[in-house]
């Protein structure tokens, strides 16, 4: 079933509507009529599952009556949000791609030590905006409930000052303890409101990078003896964390909450 996301003004008692570019994207391309069904999302964990009653083509809108609504079971019940160290060329695309559909809350590009790629004011601002365009198709295509943030790039040290006020901190780095430390800390995850994982660019962290995460409280995690590249190891410490905590997850498509 097709998904949108609308603002909470959008959607009122029984009613609600779409406009701006999805409108032409259901009239135009997806041609759904009266009586076609969709759902709705409005950022705040909860779906719409709603009835097209009218292709307002005077006013560009999309007229929708609510026919139920329930807590969303596709979010994870832990945040996480993805400390990213800068990589080069467009890898940040599918980063941030994948890291949305294996259930980011948000992510935070960083720019660190090691980091190649150096992006100046202007720079930041255009890339921030083409990632949370893919953010958002990325958040449609998976169904979920809330649209994640990519926020400003931050330093290093910003983003570790970030982190301290999370639930939990993991890092994947090479001098790791090993995999029976880096399974326990997973599995403490289990009843954290959020957590910060830090991936580092193509150089990885330095050492005094990884001594500063751990002073904050960090766990220095493995993930086994393959060298992953930067874009692959956040997609792997996301799945592993999404197969451990999905059951978890308080959700369900059976009482209506409208």
């Amino acid at each position: 079933m097709p998904r949108f996301f609308v603002t909470e003004d959008h959607i009122e008692g029984g009613r609600a509507y779409i406009d701006g570019g999805d409108y032409s994207h259901i009239a135009n391309v997806l041609r759904m009529k009266k009586g076609e069904e969709l759902t709705l999302s409005a950022g705040n964990g909860t779906d719409y599952f709603c009835s097209i009653e009218e292709v307002n083509k005077a006013e560009k809108r999309i007229e929708l009556a609510v026919v139920g609504s329930w807590k969303s079971f596709s979010e994870l019940p832990v945040k996480l949000y993805l400390f990213q160290g800068l990589p080069k060329a467009d890898k940040m695309e599918l980063i941030v791609q994948k890291a949305v559909e294996l259930g980011a809350y948000a992510v935070v590009p960083v720019a660190t030590e090691r980091a190649v790629v150096k992006l100046d004011a202007k720079g930041r601002e255009k890339k921030q905006a083409r990632w949370q365009a893919i953010s958002e198709s990325a958040a449609k295509q998976a169904g979920r409930a809330v649209i994640p943030e990519v926020l400003p790039v931050m330093s290093f040290k910003e983003a570790l000052e970030m982190a301290k006020g999370l639930g939990a901190i993991v890092m994947p780095y090479e001098k790791a303890e090993g995999m029976e430390f880096s399974r326990k800390a997973i599995k403490e995850l289990h009843g954290a409101a959020s957590a910060g994982i830090f991936i580092g660019p193509e150089g990885g962290f330095s050492e005094a990078e990884a001594k500063a995460a751990e002073e904050a409280g960090a766990r220095i995690i493995s993930l086994g003896k393959r060298i992953l590249r930067t874009e692959t190891a956040g997609m792997t410490v996301l799945s592993i964390i999404m197969f451990e905590l999905e059951e978890d997850t308080a959700g369900n498509t059976d009482g209506n909450i409208s």
